[in-house]
């Protein structure tokens, strides 16, 4: 199963937020907005983390994570049949409270009819009342009705006209499942890779990481296929029989040690005044776990040390090579489970879920490998895992994954944590998607727009260049907004549409196009540019800035410029003798405001 749906209240910065989930997220914003809150959360959720009366928003006494999963399998059908919906989802809430205890509960999906409710079955159940109801004929033809008949009756009903029924989602009063606690890994395998991690811990043979996991599954297939290991498991078996004091029948054992019964005597004699006997019984060890204490890992990259003595981007490179191996075991299994017969089995395999949280994954890492564990984390999404990242890099963002961007943004205390995402296709029309991509691959910023406090769209390349330039002269250019290119003056309302998404704030500076040479025509496609891009403007989020004509009049240049135009203006910037108009000044300054 898979996370849909994450709503969270009240868990630090996060006031309330509902976030809709896809199989790759990525959660991305400026740093101390909430990215880190919304990853613990889901620890939380998950048991992987406790809550402590810090993670609390504000004064709230409450606070709770509810997660809604989809893709419910066979076998996780059976495990959750109380809580999964007729549309095959469960959802369950996680609820803390400031004196420390916390519980689960799920969702119970009831039909709005009384008589199709569980809980109103004795109002009911009499066969005076039963047979007066459209579930009468799943009822037994005479005789009392018990409870568990009526409620069979109800279940055959629904199954029925499940078409016909409205439900509702009840959040159930009693615990989930029916268990004060819910065991870690109920809903799966969860990894988190912290941004500092050093790589040994995952190296460790023991306990739940991904190494532990992966060389478990190769100790247990040489336990069931080796027949060396086979006979040493026996001999340590037949060992520890021969060392206890009784054997499997419960007789004394002739062949036992007589050291042991030496040093049993000697206890027995010391607490004698104790009236006590001592019984030195040794249980017979698990062969695998022997194997999996003794195991140690070097990595010999030219010296041959252990992993914790190996610059911070190799223990990431491993970390990262140990995830894309878990990727291909699972990949194994489930072909394997194709040809399994064994139906039973293989569903329980089947059920398996796994989630990989990453947070910063680009650090230590140089911008190529970046690109590359991005390709690598989408595969592995792609592979029946579910991957949670947030990024400040550039080289985790494609806008082909647009629907698994959040923007993360907290403008202020009170209004708290806010995610910003859009999980529809931004462009309908497929031309509109192809002209889009054509502009949008040409920019290397395509990524950085997502990241911007502001975005500042013009036309072409001598605009990129020449007004942050300026900006930095008059002192109001700022870092973290971001320039694009869009290419031509024809390109800049396809950004609009992408930032009005995604609600991020910008400015559009284009040319009016109204040079004194233009013909009629030239005019009249000009103004109608012009027009689609000012209709575009969400007005909350942009505004236009509008150049005379161009960026060469605006600056005052005479010299007709054919090619080379950016460097051609640069250098007339760049001249003792320029002199800025007061209009184009004003111009910056508003383009380069909140």
């Amino acid at each position: 199963m898979k996370i849909s749906n994450l709503k969270i209240s009240n868990w630090r910065s996060i006031v309330y937020e509902e976030i809709f989930f896809q199989d790759l997220m990525i959660f991305i914003g400026q740093n101390n907005h909430g990215k880190s809150n919304v990853l613990s959360s889901i620890l939380f959720f998950f048991g992987e983390i406790n809550h402590h009366y810090l993670d609390f928003n504000g004064d709230a006494e409450e606070l709770w994570v509810e997660i809604e999963f989809s893709e419910i399998s066979e076998y996780e059908n059976t495990t959750f049949k109380k809580y999964v919906s007729s549309s095959n989802k469960i959802k369950v809430r996680k609820t803390a409270l400031k004196n420390g205890s916390f519980s689960y509960n799920g969702y119970i999906e009831e039909a709005t009819e009384d008589w199709l409710k569980e809980s109103k079955i004795s109002d009911f159940k009499k066969r005076e009342v039963a047979e007066t109801l459209p579930l009468v004929s799943f009822l037994p033809i005479k005789g009392a009705i018990t409870i568990e008949q009526f409620k069979t009756a109800q279940n055959e009903y629904i199954i029925t006209n499940i078409d016909d029924i409205s439900f509702n989602h009840v959040l159930e009063e009693s615990n989930f499942l029916g268990l004060k606690n819910v065991a870690k890994g109920s809903f799966g395998d969860l990894f988190f890779i912290p941004s500092v991690k050093n790589a040994s811990d995952e190296l460790n043979p023991r306990g739940n990481t991904l190494f532990s996991q992966l060389y478990s599954r190769v100790i247990n297939k040489i336990s069931e296929h080796n027949p060396q290991f086979k006979e040493a498991k026996e001999k340590i078996i037949q060992l520890t029989k021969i060392l206890n004091k009784t054997n499997d029948d419960g007789e004394i054992n002739e062949d036992r040690p007589k050291d042991l019964a030496s040093l049993e005597n000697l206890l027995d004699e010391e607490l004698i005044s104790w009236n006590t006997k001592i019984d030195i019984q040794i249980s017979t060890p698990n062969v695998d776990d022997i194997f999996r204490v003794g195991a140690n890992v070097s990595i010999d990259d030219g010296i041959k040390t252990d992993i914790s003595r190996k610059g911070h981007g190799l223990q990431r490179a491993l970390i990262f090579a140990l995830i894309k191996a878990w990727s291909k075991v699972m990949k194994q299994d489930r072909e394997a489970l194709l040809n399994d017969k064994d139906s039973e089995v293989s569903t329980r395999k089947s059920s398996k879920s796994t989630y990989f949280i990453f947070e910063e994954p680009e650090l230590f890492l140089h911008p190529q490998a970046q690109r590359e564990l991005f390709s690598s984390l989408v595969n592995l999404s792609k592979d029946e895992s579910q991957v949670i990242l947030c990024t400040h890099s550039s080289s985790f963002l494609d806008l082909e994954y647009h629907k698994s961007i959040c923007i993360v943004k907290k403008e202020n205390i009170t209004n708290g944590t806010k995610i910003l995402q859009y999980v529809n296709d931004i462009f309908i029309e497929v031309d509109e998607k192809k002209k889009f991509n054509l502009s949008y691959w040409i920019n290397p910023e395509r990524g950085e727009l997502f990241f911007a406090k502001k975005v500042i769209l013009v036309e072409g390349q001598t605009d990129k260049t020449v007004i942050p330039m300026i900006a930095k002269l008059l002192g109001v250019f700022r870092y973290d907004f971001t320039i694009i290119d869009c290419g031509s003056k024809s390109n800049i309302p396809f950004y609009i549409n992408l930032l009005n998404k995604f609600g991020i704030k910008y400015s559009a500076v284009y040319d009016k196009d109204h040079q004194v040479n233009k013909n009629p025509d030239g005019l009249a496609t000009a103004d109608k540019s012009s027009k689609i891009i000012e209709e575009s403007i969400e007005i909350s989020l942009g505004k236009t800035h509008i150049l005379i004509n161009d960026i060469e009049e605006e600056l005052g240049m005479t010299e007709k410029v054919s090619s080379g135009k950016a460097y051609k203006a640069i250098s007339f910037v760049s001249d003792e003798n320029f002199v800025l108009t007061d209009t184009f000044r004003q111009k910056i300054i508003e383009i380069f405001s909140e």
